[in-house]
């Protein structure tokens, strides 16, 4: 028989509210000056939830990002992406870009002309995954990915559906590669769910109202 460690509450964070970009709202609950044990996660923000009229919406211009990974996943609204490189995208609903910065990119994160045109709601999340020292400088890479390349793992019992964006849950595998083991999950329930993580990991949770897009 193998024995559970129940992992216990160490700290509650509340998320403060911040302008990023082009003036959009974020609630970030890390970086915080009470945490000092996320490695490898060195930013989360919450992006909206926000309703947009037609020409309201804004977006992250022209900035650069080197040695580490950033991890947007939209719930609703479109982001299109732009970099030095030449890589283009649009990112919609129930996506998810796992960017590794590697070595360096300039790039933009505005709003989709769809997004600008026609307003709408807006809400994702985005965070930033430290990359090991003998990967700062590899070359960069994109994983954009669709909904439907997403699994999700259901309990036995229905109540918990689990969105396995990086990481397991049982036999459900996540279909992006990451260069440090990491867990990246957004889980639903109306019950109770054991999730077992390696004892030697930390975990973090974050407490949001969700977008119905399972």
């Amino acid at each position: 028989m193998t024995s559970k460690i129940l992992k216990q509450v160490a700290r509650i964070v509340t998320a403060q509210r911040k302008r990023e970009g082009g003036g959009f709202m974020v609630r970030r609950p890390l970086p915080s000056g009470s945490v000092d044990y996320a490695d490898p996660f060195l930013m989360l923000d919450h992006l909206g939830p926000v309703f947009y009229g037609p020409g309201e919406a804004v977006g992250a211009p022209d900035h650069p990002h080197r040695g580490f990974e950033t991890v947007t996943y939209m719930l609703e609204g479109e982001f299109e992406h732009h970099d030095s490189h030449g890589n283009h995208g649009i990112l919609k609903s129930g996506w998810v870009q796992w960017m590794t910065a590697g070595s360096g990119v300039i790039h933009s994160e505005m709003p989709s002309d769809k997004q600008l045109k026609e307003g709408g709601n807006f809400h994702g999340f985005q965070i930033w995954v430290n990359l090991p020292a003998k990967d700062k400088m590899i070359r960069p890479r994109y994983q954009d990915v669709p909904p439907e390349n997403i699994p999700w793992f259901e309990s036995s019992d229905k109540k918990t559906k689990i969105k396995v964006i990086a990481g397991e849950v049982e036999d459900v595998k996540a279909n992006i590669d990451t260069h440090t083991p990491i867990y990246f999950l957004d889980l639903r329930t109306t019950g109770k769910y054991s999730l077992h993580i390696p004892e030697s990991m930390d975990a973090m949770v974050y407490n949001y109202h969700p977008t119905d897009i399972f």
